[in-house]
């Protein structure tokens, strides 16, 4: 007798509100760029899967905005611009496309098409991006007002759309007739992501979740003290924020909108970031879910244990997280159900660099072996395995948008005879353990450090309790249309993105943007009620700097020795570094950084590059269970070199891609040279990679099982460096 094993799969799809009230404008691109790319197609793709189940949380902020680029009433900068006759744009405009219209990731949606990639290389650092516009033509800028754009649409239109076709295949020397056969194309796809999950609805394949109108943290709005749970002796904002009220009213107006929408109430909710606690629960039940869902580390956190997991990442208790529980008292209860954030962190952050067949091979034995060890600790109960995680942002790491990867997950799923995908209510349906309270905290670290435990969210959180007071007490003879107003612009200041970019724990390009919108709505409450705004609205919150990798060069020639041991100081003595362990990027996982790698030091002589990796064992150790190390280089592009250690101290060096001759192939490399003992040394020559002196180099350094990588380092940009000519130390050279 086989017994199934449930797999209730939720993508997560979440843009904040970008637009200011008063101005009509959409300061950011990414709900419409993002509908492009991710919300039509993610859903209309499982026409090909009809045996496959699947849960998509659209959230409300996301959706209305949406609907308004669909009518054409939306507008950002970036489209304007992106739409305006190349030879009208002013010189501000024309920076501005320079330095906005490359926000894309390079090697999966830049590199691709050469065209674009040609206009990035010539712009350089965006920090340079003004001085250069000068030498941009103005067909320069027509192909790149197409192609910002022409990158972010959905994978299946470059196959079967005959425009869309046609304009890759053109590449360059667009016209105004082609951005205006792509606007088609973009209205298009707009208008269609909600009739496509509405069909999706109707046929039964999919159901549609909803979070919180304006994406809040649910536990801090009915009371910021609960942060004190897992922060007993942590500084607080100047005031208590209490009002459980604006968080029953966030989850009624999703209710609303869904109706509105889908001609249905929604059964379910993903509270914003899986961020739960007692006092949320009942707001829930209250607006009429029936089921909720958070992160496995609340579970423990409620039951007092923890989920230990073997060397394969296989859970070893597996009966208590697999199944719902019902959460609440005194009739106010939600089933809820938690996510298994290994494997959901499996497909967010670790599966892009690997092929979509092995991935998908993974991670459905990953399950089956799962669901067997669940079934046999249940005394034969049907397990349900909960697979969680943002439904958008991975993708841009994917190959081909994550279509090869999701099409292979698919079809294996749809054909296994042990697994079977079934939606979050029918995960929630059935019995269910009794939880009579929920540890309060979030998907990220059980708790909600990153919305309110840095100094920059404290003003923020100070700031909203200010303005909410002001609301409470209007001047006299305040409209009602203007305390409506004020409202909105309330409940919209409460969303939880806002405080994700504030603090040193996160950050991007736009975090001054975020927090500008921030500050824009809380000034809006004041302007609504006819108040003065307070002055430290009008200043930024931010007072730390983004994260920064910061990779040392080298400063001289450098001869080591290639043993894998420490020889000398002195034989690493100008060479460039870059410290892994403090670089961080801005997508957020819940494990911390492996520590297998943790300093990379490279150098060079007149013929070779040197390479030394160290980390927190000996490499020799690290290198064990099948890992292996690799040299990737993005310049000269698809170059590998492969370390492989073998019996005793020794290793292998193989090289992988094009050779000085533009072929390509596997073999040795005359002169090179690796050891693997403490540390990881190697000497490349640079014959080997065809490259000169001027030449410019680029690498990142892989740790990989088998063809799939596992990590690479540094994670957020590659190591450059320029190849060095007889003048190099002299040059480098100070007293």
């Amino acid at each position: 007798l086989v017994i199934m094993t449930r797999v209730a799969l939720l993508w997560h799809m979440h843009q904040p509100f970008y637009q200011d009230l008063l101005t009509g404008e959409h300061i950011l691109p990414w709900v419409r760029l993002h509908a492009l790319k991710d919300y039509w197609g993610m859903v209309a793709l499982l026409k090909e899967f009809p045996g496959v189940k699947v849960t998509f949380n659209l959230v409300p902020s996301m959706l209305v905005q949406l609907e308004s680029f669909a009518r054409e009433e939306a507008r950002d900068r970036h489209l304007e611009i992106g739409l305006k006759p190349a030879d009208s744009l002013t010189d501000e405009e024309r920076a501005f496309c320079l330095e906005n219209f490359f926000h894309a990731h390079r090697p999966r949606m830049i590199d691709p098409h050469p065209r674009y990639a040609e206009l990035l290389n010539w712009r350089g650092a965006t920090s340079g991006a003004r001085s250069r516009a000068a030498q941009f033509s103005t067909d320069d800028y027509r192909d790149l007002q197409v192609w910002h754009k022409l990158a972010w649409i959905d994978a299946w239109y470059f196959d079967h759309d005959a425009r869309v076709r046609d304009l890759v295949a053109k590449g360059r020397g667009f016209t105004e007739d082609d951005k205006r056969t792509l606007r088609a194309v973009e209205l298009e796809i707009l208008r269609r992501v909600v009739p496509e999950y509405r069909d999706a609805v109707q046929r039964n394949q999919v159901e549609v979740s909803t979070s919180p109108f304006y994406h809040p943290i649910l536990p801090l709005l009915c009371d910021t003290d609960i942060y004190l749970r897992t922060h007993p002796h942590s500084a607080m904002p100047r005031e208590r924020f209490q009002h459980p009220e604006d968080a029953l009213e966030q989850l009624t107006r999703a209710v609303m909108l869904h109706e509105r929408l889908f001609g249905r109430r929604p059964a379910g909710v993903w509270p914003s970031e899986g961020s739960v606690s007692d006092a949320m629960v009942p707001l829930v039940t209250r607006a009429g879910f029936r089921w909720m869902a958070t992160d496995e580390e609340i579970l423990a956190r409620s039951l007092g244990r923890s989920f230990s997991r073997d060397d394969h990442g296989i859970l070893e208790h597996p009966e208590t997280l697999y199944r719902s529980y019902r959460v609440g008292r005194h009739g106010e209860q939600v089933t809820c159900g938690f996510r298994d954030h290994a494997l959901s962190d499996l497909i967010g952050f670790t599966y892009a660099s690997w092929s979509p067949d092995a991935a998908a091979d993974d991670f459905v034995a990953r399950l089956t072996e799962a669901g067997r060890r669940a079934s046999a600790r249940m005394n034969g109960a049907e397990p349900t395995i909960f697979v969680i995680l943002d439904g958008e942002n991975a993708w841009e790491y994917y190959e081909g948008q994550g279509r090869p990867f999701l099409r292979a997950l698919y079809g294996r799923l749809e054909s296994s005879r042990e697994l079977r995908t079934v939606s979050m209510s029918d995960a929630c349906s059935g019995p269910s353990e009794g939880l009579p309270s929920i540890f309060p905290g979030s998907w990220i670290n059980g708790d909600f450090y990153i919305w309110i435990g840095h100094a920059d969210d404290h003003r923020a959180w100070g700031q909203l309790a200010d303005a909410r007071r002001a609301l409470e007490s209007p001047p006299a003879g305040t409209s009602d249309a203007a305390l409506a107003r004020a409202r909105e612009e309330m409940l919209i200041a409460e969303g939880s993105d806002w405080f994700w970019w504030y603090g040193d724990d996160h950050s991007s390009d736009h975090d001054r943007d975020f927090d500008d919108l921030f500050r824009r709505h809380v000034q809006n409450v004041y302007r609504a009620l006819g108040l003065p705004v307070p002055g430290e609205l009008l200043v930024t919150n931010i007072t730390t700097q983004p994260p920064e990798v910061r990779i040392d060069a080298p400063t001289g020639f450098v001869q080591p020795v290639i043993d894998g041991e420490l020889t000398s100081y002195f034989e690493w003595l100008g060479a460039g570094s870059v410290d892994i362990v403090t670089t961080a990027g801005a997508m957020h996982q819940v494990s911390e950084p492996d520590g297998r790698v943790q300093i990379i030091e490279f150098g060079f002589d007149l013929d070779n590059l040197y390479l030394r990796v160290s980390g927190g064992a000996a490499m020799r150790e690290v290198l064990t269970g099948g890992l292996t190390l690799s040299v990737n280089f993005l310049n000269p592009a698809d170059v590998r070199v492969l370390i492989d250690p073998v019996a005793g101290d020794g290793c292998a060096v193989r090289m992988v891609g094009a050779g000085p001759g533009g072929g390509s192939g596997a073999g040795g490399c005359r002169g090179a040279e690796a050891a693997i003992r403490k540390i990881v040394e190697m000497k490349l020559p640079f014959s080997c990679l065809g490259v000169r002196a001027g030449a410019a180099v680029s690498f990142l350094v892989a740790l990989n099982r088998g063809p799939s990588e596992v990590e690479h380092y540094p994670r957020l940009q590659p190591i450059d460096f320029t190849v060095p000519d007889r003048q190099f130390v002299a040059t480098h050279w100070t007293a």
